[in-house]
């Protein structure tokens, strides 16, 4: 994402909000927006969530209401999300161009997500690799598929697509 927004300035990065603690080295703002449970439970309550999940015990969540505004002004949004994020805000905005990156084998994602979080145990890392799994069953219902075996070929593919898009629309 990081990349892509560096290469892509008119883009705008919507941050999800989530009610669990920062990671080390994680910055409210840019990473999440942490708030507590309850924060999040009353902004979901007043529909104030594009999408909400609970994703291994953490609710998370993209606000609507700066989308709304961005998508308003013409802007063009890029959302992170998982595959049911993805399939909720497809849901919600039908127009949206929604694209499925995944790793380019189990072992680098394993990797991925140790090194996302060191401490996190044996059973949760098999989880999530687990979910990994049946998520890129759904990859053909996505309209790209990107595989991030080399991070700059993997922007450079979904600049390509963005801007397709743009053309096209």
């Amino acid at each position: 994402m990081r990349e892509l927004l560096a290469r892509e300035p008119a883009l705008w990065f919507s941050v999800s909000a989530t009610d669990r603690p920062p990671r080390p080295g994680e910055v409210d703002g840019r990473d999440y927006r942490f708030v507590s449970r309850e924060e999040f439970e009353r902004t979901r309550d007043q529909d104030g969530f594009l999408e909400w999940f609970e994703v291994y015990g953490d609710l998370k969540g993209t606000p609507r209401a700066p989308i709304e505004q961005h998508l308003a002004a013409g802007d063009d949004v890029l959302i992170e999300c998982d595959v049911q994020g993805a399939r909720a805000i497809r849901e919600a905005l039908p127009a949206a161009f929604v694209v499925f990156v995944r790793a380019p084998s189990r072992a680098v994602q394993r990797d991925r997500l140790v090194g996302r979080d060191p401490d996190a145990a044996p059973d949760a890392l098999e989880r999530r690799l687990d979910e990994a799994a049946t998520e890129e069953q759904l990859a053909a219902r996505f309209d790209a598929v990107v595989v991030n075996d080399d991070l700059d070929r993997a922007v450079d593919d979904v600049a390509a697509l963005l801007e397709r898009e743009r053309h096209r629309t």
